[in-house]
């Protein structure tokens, strides 16, 4: 496999890398002493230096004011915003309209993607459903109308909905077929329940009581739902994989300088085995998103479809950030749970992102029944 970025997606890192450099994890209160969310809106500041460095319209089309990259080039952003546990809705609001450009009709595209890109227009994407379990296309109804569409139905856990602008909803119509709803937050029949996830920031159930939109507003294409539920994890995976290096970078760095008996516990082989591999897991992490994200980018064919390297890379993700953000916690003794040291904070979302991407176990049997329905040799 060559990994070898092209000089688009390696720019796209270097702006990354110096919008980032100023971010502070412990800019909010620690979520461990909150007993709310960590703060009511995401980094507005952080997104306007997004917007100026032309991170958010990376994947739109040069007419729509965009450089015309692909998902690559967003894990590739995403990794490096982990890295300092960077506060905004960089995943949803990208992947969201990346759908929007490639699903939706000309005046929807239009309307939503110039604004988008320039920080605008901020949109979330629920992908919950109403337990977490269920496909979230099945907890809201969609009904077409004379006028357009009337949704029904409830989503729970939808990141930075009491900040964003619209919401793309997932929802199935009479026949069962997925559409894409974008619903303005502020609307008739939208109401917001406050929630708060694992690592301390503020999400929502969003319940939907006859919400009326425009024919415009509704992706139909079959397909897109799939393709974005896609994006979505695949970026997942690369929020898991920037923490995790960021997570073994401290954890190399403390057991550097803090000694026992006289020698650094770097040096200690109980020490120095379990760094390595943490190591390993992480390059087992990054071949298997690039794998995933160069699929869905390429649309290139494979033994199977890229649902499996999808699956792949979620199992690695899930397992890995759980099993380096423990090592950390366990290499750095009482100190890593100190809440005036960033360690802690690095937990609490390498959990949330773990809950996220959900149980390697249950990623193996949907990769086992791909590899069931599709011949390989």
């Amino acid at each position: 496999m060559d990994f070898t970025f092209s000089e688009e997606q390696q720019a796209a890192v270097e702006a990354a890398k110096a919008v980032f450099a100023d971010v502070v994890p412990d800019s909010v209160p620690s979520p461990a002493l909150t007993a709310g969310p960590v703060a009511d809106d995401f980094d507005r500041p952080l997104w306007r230096k997004l917007a100026d460095a032309d991170l958010l319209s990376l994947l739109l089309a040069p007419e729509y004011g965009g450089a015309g990259l692909d998902p690559i080039a967003l894990c590739l952003v995403l990794r490096e915003s982990a890295k300092v546990l960077a506060r905004v809705p960089l995943l949803e609001n990208s992947a969201a309209a990346l759908a929007v450009q490639t699903y939706a009709a000309d005046a929807l595209r239009a309307d939503v993607l110039p604004r988008t890109g320039r920080g605008e227009l901020v949109i979330t994407v629920a992908t919950s459903g109403r337990t977490g379990h269920d496909p979230a296309e099945l907890a809201v109804t969609a009904r077409q109308e004379e006028s357009g569409w009337a949704l029904d139905g409830i989503q729970t856990a939808v990141p930075w909905a009491q900040n964003a602008d619209r919401i793309l909803v997932p929802a199935h119509t009479g026949d069962g077929t997925a559409v894409l709803a974008l619903v303005p937050r502020l609307r008739n029949g939208v109401r917001l329940h406050d929630q708060v996830s694992t690592n301390g920031e503020r999400l929502a159930e969003v319940h939907l009581d006859s919400v009326r939109i425009r024919s415009d507003d509704v992706i139909t294409d079959p397909g897109a739902w799939e393709w974005l539920r896609t994006v979505l994890t695949t970026g997942t995976c690369a929020l898991a994989l920037g923490l995790g290096q960021a997570v073994l970078a401290m954890t190399s760095a403390y057991t550097a300088k803090r000694e026992q008996f006289g020698f650094p516990v770097a040096t200690f082989q109980a020490v120095a085995v379990q760094a390595a591999d943490r190591y390993i897991d992480l390059r087992a992490m990054e071949a298997t998103l690039w794998q995933a994200a160069w699929r869905i980018s390429s649309a290139a064919s494979g033994a199977l479809p890229p649902a499996g390297d999808v699956a792949v890379a979620k199992i690695w993700a899930s397992e890995g950030v759980r099993r380096v953000a423990q090592t950390a916690q366990h290499l750095h003794g009482g100190f890593g749970a100190d809440t005036d040291y960033s360690l802690h904070r690095y937990h609490a979302w390498a959990k949330q992102l773990e809950l996220a991407l959900g149980p390697a176990a249950a990623h193996e049997e949907a990769l086992g029944e791909l590899l069931a329905a599709h011949a390989l040799g």
